[in-house]
């Protein structure tokens, strides 16, 4: 059995203002195989890359198409990688979707 909740590091620019590198995302995650999570319009998701399937993106579930979800970025101009470059993702790549986004305030000893 996989843990509903997951916690996800940010590492990329692609979705300022909303979530920045450092930041860390609590994730509801889909529970197996088959089980697709429920996504809405609007909603920040964890997804699979669709050409690289160990690779995990952050994207806003922009839309519903036919086959899957539209992935976009919030911020295109910082290179970001979402649906414009590799189309539709399919339900079954959507990982889980973010419930909350908190920030370390952890600083490390000088």
């Amino acid at each position: 059995m996989r843990w509903p909740l997951w916690r996800v590091a940010v590492a990329e620019r692609s979705m300022e203002p909303a979530l920045r590198p450092g930041d860390w995302l609590v994730v509801r995650r889909t529970m197996g195989p088959g089980r697709p999570l429920r996504v809405r319009a609007g909603q920040i998701v964890v997804a699979r890359h669709p050409g690289r399937p160990d690779l995990l993106i952050v994207k806003r579930a922009a839309r519903r198409e036919p086959g899957g979800w539209w992935l976009a970025s919030d911020n295109p101009a910082a290179g970001a990688v979402d649906s414009r470059a590799f189309g539709v993702v399919p339900p079954s790549l959507i990982e889980g979707r973010v419930l909350w986004r908190y920030r370390s305030g952890h600083r490390g000893r000088t």
